[in-house]
């Protein structure tokens, strides 16, 4: 198990609550890279279509309208599909 966690289309109580609007926007065009959490990120995305691929784990698909969370200490491949905008935030 990855421990990536996803919320397809959350409800907007449930956006609002966490604050979503006031997170960072990072964006970023189609592409592939390894990268590593040093902490644990939320991310709500705007726009586009990513495949994610834990080092030790299955390959989720995420898309516009998803809440995901990523476990702090995660290694894995981003490969981004359709250029991505989306909302951040590490805790």
């Amino acid at each position: 198990m990855s421990g990536i966690k996803i919320i397809h289309q959350p409800d907007d109580k449930t956006l609002n609550e966490l604050g979503v609007t006031a997170w960072p926007i990072w964006t970023k065009e189609p592409s592939e890279f390894l990268w590593f959490y040093e902490m644990e990120e939320t991310c709500y995305l705007l726009e586009g279509k990513v495949t994610v691929t834990p080092k030790d784990g299955e390959s989720v698909n995420i898309e516009a309208g998803d809440l995901v969370t990523f476990p702090q200490g995660m290694s894995c491949t981003w490969k981004i599909h359709d250029n991505v905008r989306k909302h951040y935030t590490f805790k």
